[in-house]
């Protein structure tokens, strides 16, 4: 007998073309936790809009936001929706945002990647990505990451430049280094960066709901027939 998750999936699934849910499984399963973003500080909405972008459509499920002094916004004729799909993480502001933010990251496992011109790094081809998770750190639009950002990294990464600009746009930096990190995860078969099975079950039913609108009151007569049997 099906559980009632299992039910709930059955008969929201059923709301949807046969393309849009594939188009949701497809995504569930290249999505990852394996890498994660952290944008500290950022000020201009489309540029915090455009990673948020990036990141969906690249397969990066978590997003970190730490607020210094900015307050994060988004513009919505940028980040077109991406948002919904995100698992976006804020922190409380204040002095010591940074440190108490990475922190935490830290204890969930991850190494802290820091992105600056500024320090000697790994170039982005370089970068072990079999040592373990990666939060990949990036800051302010005009002065790059903060002082607590680059004491707490556990590594930092350049990304090759032969111009004579100092350095990317922010958006662009990260669009470079997504999407070459997640090419590198998805083609070792060392990594486990993968969703586990019921994170994806679990993930599935959450997109079905965001899919359909009546999701709670078809939810509510399946659990009510549940209930009779």
């Amino acid at each position: 007998m099906p559980s009632l998750q299992e039910k709930y999936i059955e008969v929201l699934s059923r709301c949807l073309t046969e393309s849009r849910l594939s188009n949701l499984r497809n995504a569930i399963a290249n999505r990852t936790r394996y890498i994660t973003v952290v944008l500290e500080d950022i000020y201009q909405s489309q540029n915090v809009s455009a990673v948020l972008r990036t990141c969906e459509c690249v397969g990066i499920h978590e997003v970190h936001i730490i607020e210094n002094r900015n307050k994060y916004t988004i513009n919505p004729k940028v980040v077109m929706g991406a948002t919904k799909w995100l698992s976006i993480h804020k922190y409380p502001t204040g002095k010591y945002a940074t440190n108490h933010s990475l922190a935490r990251i830290k204890e969930q496992g991850y190494r802290v990647v820091v992105t600056t011109p500024h320090a000697e790094g790994k170039y982005l081809p370089n970068l072990n990505v079999e040592k373990g998770p990666i939060a990949l750190v990036f800051g302010t639009e005009l002065s790059g990451v903060s002082k607590d950002a680059m004491a707490t990294a556990d590594e930092f990464l350049q990304i090759p430049m032969f111009g004579l600009t100092e350095s990317y746009n922010l958006s662009v930096s990260a669009g470079i280094c997504l999407y070459h990190l997640m090419e590198k995860i998805r083609s070792n078969p060392a990594i486990m960066w993968e969703f586990g099975e019921e994170e994806k079950i679990n993930l599935f039913h959450t997109w079905l709901r965001l899919s359909v609108r009546s999701w709670k009151s078809i939810e509510k007569r399946v659990a009510e027939e549940w209930n009779r049997l």
